[in-house]
């Protein structure tokens, strides 16, 4: 027969072999719950009349003893009649259980974080979290008011919350940090006073790259501590937060950082195996949290991110949690200054997951920060789609923000409304004054890859500007945030900025040609598809355009998605005037994106070729609101020449 165990990490239960055992009343659960809290050792009856009641009943003694004869017959219904009992024995003056050191939750909880510490620190994390995975509830969940109960719950709850902690601690130390903040985060809901789960999740943040996280943390214990306690924060949190701000380089991750990004890679897969694949519900946002990491490192590391995001995403939805949902899907607040996506099936599917889950929330005001969080999400995966829905969902976000004053879920709500800031030609300055929002809100708040955002927003609106001495500080600020905090993936536009300044300032044609293939050879491997795509051509089309040059286009290279406005090029040079301008027609309206000028600009030099007065008119009326600027210098990456050249080349085109 299967031995009995006990269950005292939440209700009173005894099972054999996985079925619960009938316990009858409550007396008899507390007659159990007592012996099981001696720890093997004889209660005298006496002691259990007076656990048992505050005022004992003449025949309490007899009661006691038909308690325990009818667990007995529980525990033990097939003990032959007056033999003795082997489980719940009779010992001297009272009564002792003699259950097996591991058949008692709260006895297997205690060995198994003891050991961990014994063990291999890799293993001990796992170790922890199965421990902790014993408990159902409150210890003794139905006693709580019992004074008998009250020391041995009091342990045991102070030696789970050590758990959490301990568990935390290690996976910050082993390079895990991101796994950790989700569980800490819920800990503290429950718990606001444990000064060193504070510290811990502002480390953990700190270590996967979210400073301002890090920082609103801290500013949260310390209101929660003087609302609570009365008390200031104690000197580890006031250390961590002077390193924070200070950058000091002991707070960060173990190890080389010339080994980070293989660091994250190994443990994200890890994460992805153990949590998304095996539908672990309640840790499903520190996989997230991994791939967020990853996202920044660029490279494969971009492309993983890209890909088991989506999977994350579907398994929160299984849940049919839409809380949790909302946070997986709010999580990965990856700054993007390229106004087209590198996956567009992928991205369809997350702005649906977004909507879905935006309808089921609750309506109340405590889902303000994850409705923003998803409604950013879908304007930044909307970005190069023209509809109403992305600049609505941007605005939308942006006044949640705003009134939440949370500086972190701001800096996410601005990088959507950058996103559909490209809705027309002309929204340069509209784009520069977000990138100082984001310089700004980034500095003050130590979000670096959203300062890092801004920095780079200013560069191209500056560029398009024609003001290219700001246009450089804000590339070379830039550089360096990256160097200090391993950002690859800033060079990549840096350097396509420095080919896009040789074209603006009249290099020439062969210099700046140059510069462009030599920053286009730095995409590759980049794990940017949306970004790579085409740029090298139409970059060198355009300059050519600017040069007075012939058009000149290889119709055999990968334009990706400028195709369009490049074919007709080339069916004039092979004298295919009448595709040429059927393909005109067929034209559609540029996509809501940085290169919007530029392909105006494309579409006005084939309407010049082939005298189309109508496409001259129409493309005229889509580059006004941009004169005086460079166009497609908007991108920070190539130009098509001043918009100003292009409206006076129109204006003097032959009418019809």
């Amino acid at each position: 027969m299967d031995a009995v165990t006990f269950g005292v990490l939440g209700p009173v239960t005894a099972e054999r072999g996985g079925d619960p055992l009938a316990l009858k009343g409550p007396r008899h659960r507390a007659v159990l719950a007592r012996l099981v809290l001696a720890r093997r050792r004889t209660v005298p009856v006496a002691r259990l009349v007076e656990d048992l009641w505050e005022a004992p009943p003449p025949r309490a003694v007899g009661a006691v003893r038909t308690f325990v004869g009818d667990l007995r017959r529980a525990l033990e219904p097939d003990r032959a009649p007056r033999a003795p009992a082997r489980l719940l024995v009779t010992e001297g003056p009272g009564y002792a259980l003699r259950a097996a050191p591991g058949a008692v939750d709260a006895w297997r909880f205690e060995t198994a974080v003891a050991e961990a510490d014994r063990g291999p620190a890799a293993r001990a994390p796992d170790r922890i979290r199965a421990a902790l995975e014993e408990w159902r509830g409150p210890a003794y969940a139905e006693f709580g008011a019992a004074r008998w109960a009250r020391g041995e719950r009091t342990r045991l709850t102070e030696l789970r919350l050590r758990a959490v902690e301990r568990r935390a601690e290690l996976l910050v130390d082993l390079g895990r940090a991101a796994e950790a903040v989700p569980d800490l985060d819920a800990h503290l809901t429950g718990h606001p006073w444990r000064e060193e789960a504070w510290r811990l999740l502002a480390l953990a943040l700190y270590r996967t790259g979210r400073q301002g996280d890090a920082l609103a943390v801290l500013r949260r214990a310390r209101a929660r501590l003087a609302g609570h306690l009365g008390l200031d924060p104690g000197p580890r949190l006031r250390r961590l937060e002077a390193g924070i701000l200070a950058q000091d380089p002991e707070l960060d991750p173990p190890g080389a950082p010339a080994d980070a990004a293989a660091r994250l890679w190994a443990s994200a897969t890890e994460a992805y195996d153990r949590t998304v694949a095996a539908g672990a519900h309640a840790r499903l946002e520190s996989a997230v949290g991994l791939l967020r990491g990853l996202a920044v490192t660029g490279g494969d590391g971009l492309e993983a991110a890209r890909e088991h995001r989506t999977t994350a995403i579907e398994a929160a939805e299984e849940t049919g949690d839409a809380e949790l949902t909302a946070r997986v899907i709010g999580a990965y607040d990856v700054p993007a200054n390229w106004t087209r996506g590198d996956d567009p099936e992928a991205a369809r599917r997350i702005v649906e997951a977004a909507e879905r889950t935006l309808a089921a929330l609750p309506p109340d005001a405590a889902a303000d920060a994850a409705r923003c969080r998803l409604l950013a999400t879908v304007a930044l995966e909307s970005r190069g789609v023209r509809s109403e829905r992305g600049p609505r969902a941007a605005a939308e976000a942006e006044r949640i923000a705003r009134r939440l004053d949370d500086p972190a879920l701001l800096a996410f709500a601005l990088n959507g409304v950058f996103m559909q800031s490209c809705t027309r030609a002309g929204l340069a300055p509209r784009r520069d004054a977000l990138g100082a929002e984001l310089v700004a809100l980034g500095t003050r708040n130590g979000l670096v890859n959203h300062t890092v955002l801004g920095h780079l927003v200013r560069l191209q609106a500056r560029s398009a500007l024609a003001d290219l001495d700001a246009a450089d500080e804000h590339a070379a600020a830039a550089e360096r945030l990256a160097a200090r905090h391993d950002r690859p993936l800033v060079a990549v536009f840096t350097d396509w900025y420095r080919a896009l300044r040789l074209a603006v300032t009249g290099s020439p044609y062969g210099t700046a040609a140059a510069a462009y293939r030599s920053a286009a050879a730095r995409l590759d491997g980049a794990g940017m598809p949306g970004l790579e795509r085409g740029l090298l051509p139409l970059a060198l089309l355009g300059l050519r355009l600017a040069h007075g040059r012939p058009a000149d286009v290889d119709p055999g290279e990968d334009w990706g998605p400028y195709r369009p406005w490049a074919e007709p090029f080339a069916f004039l040079d092979d004298g295919r005037t009448a595709e040429a301008r059927t393909a005109l027609a067929a034209l559609p309206q540029p996509p809501p994106d940085l290169l919007y000028e530029a392909l105006c600009c494309a579409e006005a030099a084939l309407a010049l070729r082939l005298g189309d007065r109508p496409a001259l008119e129409r493309a005229r009326e889509r580059l006004q609101p941009a004169a005086g600027e460079i166009a497609g210098a908007g991108s920070g990456l190539l130009t098509f020449g001043p918009v100003d050249d292009w409206l006076a080349a129109i204006g003097r085109a032959p009418a019809p």
